[in-house]
């Protein structure tokens, strides 16, 4: 493993006691009735998707510093793959998360676009990756 992917990885565990507090805030939200919650269905919706997507694209940012590793990529597009899916990895759940901070709303506000921004440095990552796996090393 390359120095930048045990950098990098190291950085990414660290995110991890993030997404224990959002289990932690979702259950306590459960079961607290006063929380207001379970009163809206398209909040919870949110929340679950923002928690989510948390654990499933930490685990794919860890993957992905070990595969990059093998990548045939110069040294921008190299850094471009390994910090893509990390990045998506903290902007789609906060998109998730801040657009409903209201118990009352009813639909996202504004800071819903941080989900299509993740969406896109995940999507570029992950093909710059496989570009690059797929490519013959330069000899």
């Amino acid at each position: 493993m390359t120095r930048e992917a045990r950098t990098m990885a190291g950085i990414i565990l660290l995110t991890v006691p993030t997404i224990q507090y959002g289990g932690y805030f979702l259950l306590s939200s459960l079961t607290n009735r006063n929380s207001g919650y379970m009163n809206n269905a398209l909040r919870q919706n949110f929340f679950r998707a923002g928690h989510a997507h948390a654990g499933v694209f930490v685990i794919l940012a860890l993957v992905c510093q070990i595969l990059a590793d093998s990548a045939s990529l110069p040294t921008g597009w190299l850094w471009l793959a390994r910090v893509g899916v990390p990045l998506a990895a903290i902007l789609i759940p906060m998109g998730f998360f801040l657009s409903m901070s209201s118990p009352g709303a009813t639909e996202p506000n504004a800071l819903v676009s941080l989900i299509f921004i993740g969406a896109v440095s995940i999507a570029a990552s992950v093909v710059t990756l496989g570009i690059g796996l797929l490519r013959h090393p330069a000899s």
